[in-house]
């Protein structure tokens, strides 16, 4: 009796580990599919890295972080952050910045990084009017 039930839980939690990890049910996927998800990774990665770029390089040109700080949608998931991706191996990330003890933001930069880690301050000022005339 002690046996049935012991292979019964053992039954119930493989069923249940297999349903958790889907990988696990499947172990063998498409190539392409594979390699989707490879290159989907490896654009997060490097989407990630030029964020990082993008906002150092702005912490830089106003004075380092005694001086500036950065909106936080360049802190948080990659793909969330203001950026253009011009077709080209390049990203654009425009975003504002504020004084530190401030909530009001006072400048905008504009900062084009290659997926080699090029990085151009392409404009850092006074926010500009977004509705142009």
């Amino acid at each position: 009796m002690k046996l049935n039930i012991r292979l019964a839980c053992l039954l119930a939690l493989s069923t249940l580990g297999v349903g958790i990890f889907p990988a696990l049910s499947n172990p063998v996927g498409s190539p392409q599919t594979q390699l989707n998800e490879i290159t989907v990774i490896s654009n997060n990665i490097e989407l990630n890295r030029a964020k990082n770029l993008a906002r150092q390089a702005a912490e830089i040109a106003n004075g380092g972080l005694g001086q500036y700080r950065a909106e936080a949608a360049m802190h948080g998931v990659s793909a969330q952050s203001p950026f253009v991706d011009n077709g080209n191996g390049t990203w654009t990330f425009t975003f504002k910045g504020y004084r530190p003890g401030s909530s009001v933001y006072t400048v905008e930069t504009v900062v084009t990084v290659s997926q080699e880690g090029r990085v151009t301050v392409d404009y850092n000022g006074p926010i500009r009017n977004s509705n142009p005339l």
